[in-house]
C-alpha cells in the first residue's frame, strides 16, 4: 500500500518523537492513502511562505496483521470517544496503528458543538454519519514504522 505524508520538510526517516500529543489519534506519525489529502495539508505551509513536501512510503501489508490495530470504518460513537480522549491527552491505549477518518475543520465543528454541550452525542453522531471520512493512518509505534514503512521519495510542491 502506498501512503503519503504532507510536511514542510522531507521526511525520509519517520518517527513519533516529532509528533504533537493531543491530536486525532494521539502521538504518532500520520499518513494517508489519499495523495490529494496530503497535498491539501501542504497548502497551509505554502500559504505561510514555507516549503512543502509530500513524502511517499510503501507499507508492507503484513504490518496490519502483525500489530495491534484499531480501525474505524466510519465516523461512529467509538471514533468520537477515541478522538476526544486523544485530543484531551487521556488516551491510555497501546495500539500500534490507528486507521480512520480525519477530524478536519468541517467534522470538528460538530465535535465542538458536542463538547460545548450544544448538541448531545446522538445528534453529533447523526451529523457525522453524513460526512464522508478522509483517511488517515497513524503509526504509534516506532518499531512498526522501522519494520514496515519504507520511504520511497519526497516531492516538493
Amino acid at each position: 500500500m502506498i501512503l503519503y505524508h504532507g510536511s514542510n520538510i522531507e521526511v525520509k526517516k519517520p518517527d513519533i518523537v516529532h509528533s504533537r500529543e493531543k491530536v486525532d489519534f494521539g502521538r504518532g506519525f500520520y499518513t494517508t492513502p489519499l495523495l490529494d489529502q496530503a497535498m491539501n495539508w501542504c497548502r497551509k505551509f505554502i500559504r505561510r511562505g514555507n516549503s512543502a513536501f509530500v513524502s511517499v512510503y510503501e507499507l508492507d501489508d503484513s504490518a496490519l496483521k502483525n500489530c495491534k490495530l484499531l480501525q474505524f470504518d466510519s465516523y461512529s460513537e467509538e471514533w468520537l470517544d477515541f478522538i476526544l480522549n486523544c485530543r484531551q491527552g487521556k488516551d491510555r491505549t497501546d495500539f500500534d496503528i490507528v486507521i480512520g477518518g480525519v477530524a478536519n475543520d468541517k467534522v470538528f465543528d460538530t465535535v465542538e458543538l458536542f463538547l460545548d454541550g450544544l448538541i448531545n452525542k446522538e445528534e453529533a453522531i447523526g451529523r457525522l454519519r453524513y460526512a464522508i471520512p478522509n483517511a488517515q493512518i497513524c503509526f504509534r509505534s516506532q518499531e512498526i514504522i522501522d519494520r514496515y514503512l519504507h520511504y520511497i521519495r519526497s516531492d516538493k510542491l
